[in-house]
């Protein structure tokens, strides 16, 4: 491998390619810090493996498991991992959960080391195109062969996504989302019916406008700002890059979105810059506020009469939630046999069929098996499951470059403290600046 493919990859890590699930620092999101809700959910490395004692070896031996999940979501995943050891398996499995930057810079030094190399992974699905490209996970196509583990048992979109040059590197664990919640309270008196078709646009937010603000109420929240600008950037066709390399993202379609949301603050129809909208919508503040699917436990908390429903779109025929995707990986590791290969297939094989459990903790489980489970289609988030191209998974192989430059201009522009066009190409600088540095 060459030297500058590995500061490459060292350098993408360590800028926080910034994907986003299982929760936050904060009763709600990060704002535009270049910090991800997922990848800084409190705890640390250290404290999470002090709280996850080696599990006894099965009578063939062990399978180590990295994860990102430090945050509450860790003990929803925990106990499906405590379940499958019930089993007596022939392996059984010790979960570590790593916080995620942490993780992705010792998985990938542990493979170049052939030391203490996890047998199985999550990793973001983000991730993946530069670890494939930097050679650190194995082939699924080589190794599930007549195994249970079949493409038609999975979210098409989320599987389809770590096919690359040929191969396969990734089984999905889930999708999950950022999504529309309303209050429905004020929808009654505020709402016109706009969601009578199940969609909201961005005119009938600003039709709902002015009686929202005579009355002292945030129309729509904005906040961590670059998966919103992700979301309706994908409904326009936006890509971060036209040829998967040069980033292009400072164009007429992303100068659409921005300007649009920069009308709203104009208006005064969202929050005023500082204030947190998720905690004002927790607090019956806000009409609309975009989040993550993960958050609705906030929403069960604070008692709010409140439903989900998809993001925004500027065209109600053409619907998008940014979206993310855990993904099962296997590292490297010449030390691993056939035998510990084919029992971590039937590890991530029973996690897919057994994800109630992590369906409780907000996400959609990418299993098809979960759509036959009666209580998870009674949860919120379960429309989800059956949508393909409203999850819009971006795949750009410097996807963190340029999410990193978007959380510095976002907001700026939002506020009207930087032109749109100014802001973008700043943003799409920044992130040829930071390939030039990585190559």
């Amino acid at each position: 491998m060459k030297k500058k493919k590995v500061i490459a990859l060292l350098l993408a890590t360590v800028m926080g390619l910034s994907l986003m699930a299982c929760g936050g620092k904060q009763k709600g999101n990060d704002t535009d810090t270049g910090t991800s809700n997922v990848d800084t959910n409190s705890g640390t490395e250290n404290a999470a493996e002090e709280t996850q004692p080696d599990v006894k070896p099965g009578k063939k031996g062990s399978i180590e498991f990295w994860t990102v999940f430090t945050g509450a979501d860790g003990s929803s995943m925990q106990a499906i991992v405590d379940a499958y050891n019930a089993t007596n398996p022939d392996y059984t499995v010790n979960h570590r959960a790593i916080e995620a930057n942490d993780l992705y810079l010792k998985m990938p030094l542990a493979i170049q080391s052939g030391e203490d190399v996890p047998d199985v992974a999550i990793n973001h699905i983000e991730r993946i195109p530069l670890f494939q490209e930097n050679g650190f996970l194995e082939d699924y196509n080589q190794l599930i062969g007549d195994s249970v583990i079949k493409p038609e048992n999975y979210n098409p979109k989320a599987w389809q996504m770590t096919e690359i040059d040929g191969g396969h590197y990734g089984i999905p664990l889930d999708v999950h989302s950022y999504i529309l919640y309303v209050n429905m309270d004020l929808y009654e008196k505020y709402g016109n019916g706009a969601l009578d078709d199940g969609v909201l646009t961005w005119d009938e937010v600003k039709a709902s406008g002015e009686a929202c603000k005579a009355d002292g109420i945030v129309t729509m929240g904005m906040a961590w700002h670059r998966v919103k600008f992700l979301a309706s950037y994908a409904q326009l066709g936006g890509t971060l890059s036209s040829d998967g390399v040069t980033p292009d993202f400072n164009n007429d379609k992303a100068m659409q979105v921005l300007n649009t949301w920069t009308e709203l603050n104009d208006l005064g129809y969202i929050q005023k810059d500082g204030d947190s909208p998720w905690e004002m919508f927790l607090g019956g503040n806000v009409l609309y506020c975009p989040e993550g699917i993960w958050m609705y436990n906030n929403v069960k908390e604070a008692g709010l009469n409140a439903k989900m429903y998809d993001y925004p779109t500027f065209d109600p025929a053409v619907k998008g939630n940014w979206t993310s995707s855990h993904q099962f990986v296997i590292p490297k590791n010449e030390k691993r046999d056939a035998d510990k290969t084919k029992a971590v297939l039937e590890f991530i094989d029973f996690i897919g069929n057994n994800s109630l459990e992590w369906a409780k903790a907000g996400q959609v489980p990418a299993h098809n098996a979960i759509k036959e489970v009666a209580e998870f289609n009674e949860m919120p988030q379960a429309f989800l499951a059956d949508q393909n191209e409203e999850l819009k998974i971006y795949n750009y192989k410097y996807y963190g470059y340029a999410v990193e430059s978007l959380d510095k201009i976002v907001a700026e522009v939002l506020f009207g403290r930087m032109t749109a066009e100014d802001g973008l190409n700043q943003a799409v600088q920044e992130t040829k600046d930071r390939i030039e540095m990585g190559q």
